[in-house]
């Protein structure tokens, strides 16, 4: 998009190039949309126009589901799916909880990610707490 700050006849006008496409341009001049044709041909440029498909996202996208081992004496290990900052622990030591629930938030990447539990137990080690940094796969917690 390229925008231009033009006057005629002392009135100032703002015109925004929406769309360029062979010798038809969409623009927007002070909010109103047209298209206008030019009279010229236009010399194309050499690099393809990227066409991308519009990503829906939604609330759930946020979730992360980490993959738990089963061991000896504790049941599950929680490890990290990514390196990021410890934002918010949401559960302590002897809490019982359910697959799907919400274990801790961790910071990765300017973006909050719930960590979820995937399977039931009660938690019997934390390993971290709030502002800790973090790498992916390090143990934040077993769950038994």
């Amino acid at each position: 998009m390229k925008k231009f700050n033009f006057k005629i006849k002392g009135n100032s006008y703002e015109a925004i190039i929406q769309s360029f496409e062979e010798n038809i341009v969409e623009i927007d001049i002070n909010g109103t949309s047209y298209k206008v044709e030019l009279d010229q041909s236009v010399q194309k440029p050499k690099t393809p126009k990227l066409v991308r498909a519009d990503v829906s996202v939604s609330p759930s996208d946020a979730n992360i589901k980490v993959k738990e081992k089963k061991t000896g004496s504790f049941g599950a290990k929680v490890k990290s799916p990514l390196p990021g900052t410890i934002f918010k622990v949401k559960v302590k030591e002897g809490d019982v909880v359910k697959a799907g629930d919400v274990l801790l938030v961790l910071e990765a990447m300017k973006m909050e990610n719930n960590i979820l539990a995937e399977t039931e137990g009660t938690v019997k080690n934390i390993n971290v707490k709030e502002a800790d940094v973090v790498l992916q796969d390090d143990l934040l917690m077993e769950i038994g």
